[in-house]
Parts: structure tokens; C-alpha cells; sequence
């Protein structure tokens, strides 16, 4: 009995440990050094794509103004925005990735403002970049702030703006949680790029690939700690459930080959929503990378969704 006793004791403490260590891993906010020994992703720095080139370069080129919101739980949240004189109250809110800042979506950026003349927001995710928080969301706290951030733009342009959100990685996952709530009218359409299914989906997968970890229990142990410290669940942080309730429409992109986001959870996302949606897969692309295997067929893909939305 005795040692029964002294064995659930270690079990117990082991997977306290092993939550709050892949916490501190996966959601505090601290440099994701992991990422750039994976060898799912090919760029640098990770997940960045084509934003990290062509579009630091645009982006450095541009006069972006600085605004700030605070979020529901009292975070200073910074955007960059971008006034186009051709917008007519159009506006691309943009969501970057995991680990990174809003600039990093400039070749995005770039589409929307020179091929389109759309007004640019691009926010730093709470946890990341000038943002404040000390945790991740995973795109499920930031769906909320997202509903801010359109708030702020109809209110700067008027309430005859059109609103379209473009998300790639986390940001993908991100702009598809905000699908789910009750969007204002002025939300035309969405686009989400290599997002995952669920917080829970995605984390299991990688704790395979990474760790040759099962899931259980060190998904739940995690989940627990995330709740106690960040506020949220990683079951109730689903993309896939957000898109089942979403009216909006949606254009889902994702490459074939993508090892970080599995291909497979697009086609979920993809036959979950019951709103007008469209597809565009590019072959051989891994993850966040779909624009830089086929830029044109990106831009032209984009494009043609957005102006089917948009007036």
C-alpha cells in the first residue's frame, strides 16, 4: 500500500512537471528556439515565408501608423495601419503565425494594398512582437481581440467599411476561431493559409513528432496548466467547431506537402464549413510556404475570392 502510495505520488508529480514544461515549450511567451531545429520548416525565420524577404522589404518601404486597443483582460494590443486613397473604406486585417510580429505579413500585405488599394491593419498578436501578454492563444483569445480590431476599423472608416481577415499558420487558425462569432456585416470574407484544426489536434501532433509522446496524458496535463495560468483549454480552442458556425465566406489555402500543419486538417476545416468557401491547394508547397510555390497562383487565387465579396 505503501508503495502503491509513493508510486501515484511520483506519476503525479511527473505529469505536473511535464504540463508545466511544455507550457513554458509551447504557450509562455518566450523564444520558440524548437522551431528552428524542426525539420518540418525549411525558412528563417520560421514560418515566415515570402513575408520575410519581398515583403520586410515592403514593409520597411511603407509609413505605417501605430494604434493600440486594449483587449477584454486589460492588454495593450499594437496594430500597423496602412491608409490606402483608393480603400473606399476596404480594409485587410491581417494575422501572422506562431512566434512571430505583424510585419512579418508584408508580401500579404503587398497584395491587398498595391493589387487591390485596401486599407492594411496588420496587429501584433497578444504574447508577440510590441503586443503585451505573456502567453500564447493559439488564436482562441485572439479571436476576441480580432472582433476589436474590426470594431476599430469600421469605426475609422465608417460603417459603409468592408472588412476582409487573411491568416496564415496560427493567424489561419486564428481568422477561423473568429469566424464562429457574430461578425458585423462589414466582415465580407476570410482567408485562411495552413491553419490547424485545434489547438489540441496540432500540439498532439507535434508531441508525436517531436517527443514520440502519446497524447494523453500530456495533452490534458498541459491543458490543465494552460487554464490555471492563461485562461484557456486546448479542447475548447478548436478552429473546426468556429467554422461549423460561420456564415462568412471562406477561401482555405494550404500546401500538399506541409509536415508542421498536416495537409489533412484543411480538408477537415474545409468540409466543416457550411458557408460559401472555395479551396486553393498548392502542390509540393510545405508549411506557410504556398506563396512562395506559386506566387501568381496565390495572388490570382486571392484576388478573384476577395473581388467575388468585396465590392
Amino acid at each position: 500500500m505503501v508503495w502503491f502510495f509513493i508510486i501515484a505520488v511520483i506519476v503525479i508529480g511527473a505529469l505536473i512537471y511535464a504540463g508545466f514544461f511544455f507550457y513554458g515549450i509551447a504557450i509562455k511567451r518566450a523564444p520558440k528556439e524548437f522551431l528552428s531545429n524542426n525539420r518540418d520548416l525549411k525558412v528563417d525565420p520560421p514560418v515566415a515565408g515570402a513575408s520575410w524577404g519581398e515583403g520586410k522589404d515592403w514593409i520597411s518601404s511603407q509609413n505605417f501608423e501605430n494604434v493600440e486597443i486594449t483587449s477584454g483582460n486589460g492588454l495593450q494590443l499594437r496594430g500597423y495601419l496602412l491608409l490606402s486613397d483608393r480603400a473606399e473604406g476596404r480594409t485587410a486585417i491581417l494575422a501572422h503565425g506562431y512566434s512571430g510580429k505583424g510585419k512579418d505579413m508584408g508580401a500579404y500585405a503587398k497584395i491587398y494594398y498595391e493589387r487591390m488599394g485596401f486599407n492594411i491593419l496588420i496587429p501584433d498578436a497578444r504574447g508577440h512582437g510590441e503586443s503585451a501578454g505573456n502567453y500564447i492563444g493559439f488564436g482562441w483569445h485572439e479571436r476576441k481581440d480580432y472582433l476589436q480590431w474590426i470594431e476599430y476599423m469600421i469605426k475609422s472608416t465608417g460603417p459603409s467599411a468592408q472588412v476582409v481577415l487573411h491568416g496564415v499558420s496560427m493567424g489561419g487558425a486564428t481568422v477561423l476561431m473568429t469566424s464562429g462569432e457574430n461578425l458585423p456585416p462589414q466582415v465580407k470574407a476570410i482567408v485562411s493559409d495552413c491553419a490547424y484544426s485545434s489547438v489540441k489536434a496540432q500540439l498532439a501532433y507535434q508531441l508525436r513528432r517531436m517527443y514520440r509522446l502519446p497524447s494523453f496524458p500530456f495533452i490534458q496535463s498541459a491543458s490543465l496548466v494552460t487554464r490555471l495560468k492563461a485562461g484557456y483549454g486546448f479542447s475548447e480552442a478548436s478552429a473546426l467547431k468556429q467554422v461549423r458556425k460561420a456564415k462568412v465566406p471562406i477561401l482555405f489555402i494550404h500546401g500538399d506537402v506541409d509536415n508542421f500543419v498536416p495537409y489533412s486538417m484543411m480538408n477537415e476545416l474545409y468540409e466543416a464549413c457550411q458557408s460559401p468557401k472555395e479551396k486553393f491547394v498548392v502542390p509540393q508547397a510545405g508549411h506557410g510556404l504556398a506563396y512562395d510555390m506559386d506566387k501568381m497562383g496565390y495572388i490570382n487565387a486571392v484576388t478573384a475570392f476577395v473581388n467575388r465579396y468585396v465590392n
